[in-house]
């Protein structure tokens, strides 16, 4: 500081240049009146001026005192380390590797970093109710930069015009970069630089996926904005053909055969990939012999081979609303492992004997050979049950009563009971979609899920419940969060509703149970269950079992898909290990994998929902003008989510077109109330609407409010 002594110094540069003095020597104590004798500030008012500038950086946690009137540098206090977050409206966070609050980065502090890099920022001083702010000064990991936009070719150069979530910035690309992409195409870029004082970065295009709104293309395109693969690498393609159809006699030698017992599939009218089979054969007592039969997968897919890494690297097929992505390739998926009818077929088996009331007597775990002896759709199985003639229909109707009774002890037992519609289109040739329709679990559904609960359940316990439990494979689902379990109580109490935050998980459990009960049909449910959903804690893979709440399991796993979830095989490959009396495997390795698993999974329901959303908007897209019947689904300061009751389509009222009156946000109660009429919209609320816009690039619907004119 220049002759501090003979001018008025202002707070801010005095505290600058204590900071100054701090970095240069991190490690030594300093005391005020050492500091303001470095500074030349000899005036009383000075001296006090540092004093009240070392209060400041404490309190921020710039400065430790180490001992009374004693202060250093505090190193941790002034950089912190983590994941960027970006927002294409410039709100950026970064997310420290300490799990402590997330800090916003402004755009102009960013310095140009990337989502997803893992990066170096400098706190700036705080400000009086502002959020903690900081300034990147280093990028520690880049992450992939791959960005999915509409080209715009111009004669020298060209622009990826991205509506990314995570850049507001569209991307330059040189000429020689394009891969003969032309305007209007949409393609995949890859950033390969972003120069300090440029206003965009650079990319080039990795792949052209095709013309902007074609079917492939735009399907194509939700894959590789969340970063998922949508086509097979050919020489995986190539190594799954050479696999031999002929499986050798020693083989099934080994195996126990069902190939004689009643056996029979249920899935989705649509499906292929069939991963699972029941059978069931009459023994004495009233007891009865049911196989929960699952595809062998590993028998066909050796650890280490170049299908299995690419099955450990997807970790899971993908289910867009007109197509499948598969985990592993077609011919494996879709035929060798798929149980399709009068196929011999290998399988995993976990086989009971259990009576019409659901009780199991004893259970047994083999390697097996089945023959199926008819494929059910769903639809098929469900007109049985409700008194249709058909195949094995006492077979169906003796298993149905013994899922129903198995189903109702697990929800004495506790569980939890989520059966939400889904929704599904009818989509024509070209993909486009002619229908909507909403999908809900019938008789049939719980028939199947039952019995994989079962299975799944009974195999975690024959490896988790012994005194010293080998290292395994877990689908957990840990306690829910006793904050949001206690806003969620307050939120539903302003729709008349209670449920119980305390007391045993079965008591709480119930209480859910009799709440979602109480809402069916109700305006609000499809929101009470999303909110409840929300303050859930998320099912995820791991080796630390605790449990799986939502379902009240003490040990549960998932054994039951392997043709479309990596978790499966792994389950199937380290059953196989102990049950030959192998040793346990290493625990980190496998942590990573479920954490893998679980990740990609998340970024698999990402992509669905995209695609669902995309969908919603094409169709309505032909309905503009429309009016519906819907209801507030949303309350956000940029306006209202309105779902359409006859489709359950979901669109956004504008707060600019609610022009009425000047409508301000309630965060605490969800509401827009407006501040003259005090008119007020909150959730639940019912109202009419008129479909205004569909935005396809954005997947966005707006809509406008038909207010009554009475």
């Amino acid at each position: 500081m220049k002759n501090p002594s003979t001018r008025r110094i202002k707070k801010k540069d005095l505290i600058k240049a204590l900071l100054d003095l701090f970095q240069a020597e991190p490690s030594r104590l300093f005391t005020y009146k050492q500091l303001s004798n470095i500074l030349g500030l000899t005036k009383q008012s000075a001296k006090v001026l540092v004093s009240e500038c070392l209060s400041d950086l404490f309190e921020q946690d710039f400065i430790i005192e180490v001992s009374t009137g004693k202060f250093k540098f505090n190193e941790r206090g002034l950089f912190v380390e983590g994941l960027l977050k970006r927002s294409r409206n410039g709100k950026n966070y970064l997310f420290p590797d300490d799990g402590g609050d997330p800090i916003f980065i402004a755009e102009r502090n960013s310095g140009h970093a990337m989502d997803g890099d893992r990066v170096r920022a400098m706190h700036s001083a705080k400000k009086s109710n502002r959020e903690p702010e900081a300034e990147i000064v280093e990028v520690l990991e880049q992450a992939e930069k791959t960005y999915v936009g509409v080209l715009e070719v111009g004669k020298d150069f060209a622009f990826l015009v991205t509506d990314s979530k995570k850049l507001s910035n569209d991307i330059f690309i040189p000429r020689g970069k394009l891969k003969g992409g032309k305007t209007g195409q949409k393609a995949v870029v890859r950033i390969v630089e972003w120069p300090a004082r440029s206003k965009n970065p650079i990319g080039e295009v990795l792949d052209v996926l095709g013309d902007q709104g074609d079917n492939n293309t735009e399907m194509n395109a939700i894959m590789a904005e969340f970063g998922l693969p949508y086509r097979y690498p050919e020489a995986v393609e190539k190594a799954a053909d050479k696999i031999p159809e002929t499986v050798p006699a020693e083989e099934i030698a080994r195996r126990e055969d069902f190939r004689q017992t009643c056996t029979f599939t249920i899935d989705p009218h649509d499906a292929k990939d069939f991963d699972d089979a029941l059978s069931i054969k009459k023994l004495d007592g009233g007891y009865w012999e049911v196989g929960v039969h699952i595809a062998d997968v590993t028998y066909y897919v050796k650890p280490g081979s170049i299908i299995d890494k690419e099955a450990e690297s997807r970790a899971t097929s993908v289910y867009l609303v007109d197509r499948t992505v598969p985990m592993l390739p077609e011919r494996l998926s879709n035929y060798l492992c798929s149980l399709r009818p009068d196929e011999d077929k290998l399988c995993f088996s976990c086989v009971f004997e259990i009576n019409e009331q659901g009780h199991v007597r004893k259970h047994r775990i083999v390697r097996s050979i089945i023959r199926s002896d008819r494929r059910f759709a769903y639809e098929d199985a469900q007109a049985i049950i409700e008194g249709a003639e058909g195949d094995l229909k006492e077979e169906l109707l003796l298993m149905n009563r013994m899922a129903q009774n198995i189903r109702k002890k697990r929800f004495d037992s506790g569980a939890i009971s989520f059966d939400r519609w889904e929704m599904r289109f009818n989509i024509d040739e070209h993909g486009k979609p002619i229908d909507v329709y909403i999908k809900t679990s019938k008789e049939a559904n719980q028939l199947i899920e039952e019995f994989m609960l079962l299975a799944n359940r009974t195999v975690a316990e024959a490896v988790g419940a012994q005194k010293k439990p080998k290292v395994f494979v877990y689908r957990i689902h840990d306690l829910p969060d006793a904050e949001k379990m206690e806003n969620f109580a307050a939120f539903i109490r302003r729709f008349g509703y209670k449920v119980k935050t305390s007391g045993s998980n079965v008591d709480v459990s119930k209480s859910i149970n009799a709440l979602l009960d109480s809402v069916q049909g109700k305006r609000e449910e499809n929101l009470i269950e999303t909110v409840a959903i929300r303050a859930m804690a998320k099912a995820v893979y791991s080796t630390d079992n605790v449990g799986h709440y939502g379902l009240a399991f003490d040990y549960y796993t998932h054994f039951t898909s392997p043709i479309r979830r990596y978790p499966d095989m792994m389950v199937h490959r380290l059953l196989e290990r102990y049950l030959s009396g192998g040793r346990t495997v290493s625990a980190t390795k496998y942590e990573d994998l479920c954490k893998h698993s679980s990740d990609m999974e998340q970024l698999a329901a990402k992509a669905e929902r995209a695609s669902i959303k995309y969908k919603q908007v094409e169709y309505m897209s032909e309905r503009l003008g429309n009016i519906y019947d819907g209801v507030i689904s949303g309350v956000t300061e940029w306006g209202l989510y309105v779902e359409i009751n006859e489709n359950k389509c979901e669109g956004m009222i504008p707060i600019r077109d609610l022009d009425d009156d000047y409508y301000e946000f309630d965060e605490k109660n969800y509401n827009l109330t407006g501040r003259r009429n005090h008119k007020r919209f909150r959730l639940g609320d019912p109202v009419r609407i008129q479909v205004a816009r569909a935005n396809l690039e954005r997947k966005q619907l707006d809509f406008t409010l038909i207010t009554d004119t009475k």
